[in-house]
């Protein structure tokens, strides 16, 4: 079984008739997961789901909820304007004086 077919049978069971973005929640569970803390990500795309509901979000406003989200998980304790963690420019080794001729790479 792959996710759609996940996805439908658990709007049968749940009896609720809506299309799901699949990519969006997986997106914002990742991010989330990411910079917050593992555990917050299903808590998260439920509370975007909670959201989405209550407000009886078209598409659009669903994915603006989701970016709204999603922006909050990427700035999660850092403070404003501080370099991504995962950007760090490190300094590169400068190995010009190393013959690399007999170095093997594996493909």
């Amino acid at each position: 079984m792959n996710l759609h077919d996940w996805i439908d049978e658990l709007c049968d069971v749940l009896d609720i008739d809506t299309e799901v973005d699949e990519a969006l929640v997986l997106d914002l569970a990742k991010v989330v997961a990411d910079n917050v803390v593992r555990p917050a990500a299903p808590v998260s795309t439920y509370l975007l789901g909670y959201a989405a509901g209550h407000a009886d979000a078209n598409v659009e406003e669903v994915e603006r909820l989701a970016a709204r989200a999603q922006s909050l998980a990427e700035g999660w304790d850092r403070p404003p304007g501080a370099a991504d963690p995962v950007d760090v420019d490190d300094d590169v080794p400068d190995d010009t004086g190393v013959d690399h001729s007999d170095d093997e790479f594996d493909e």
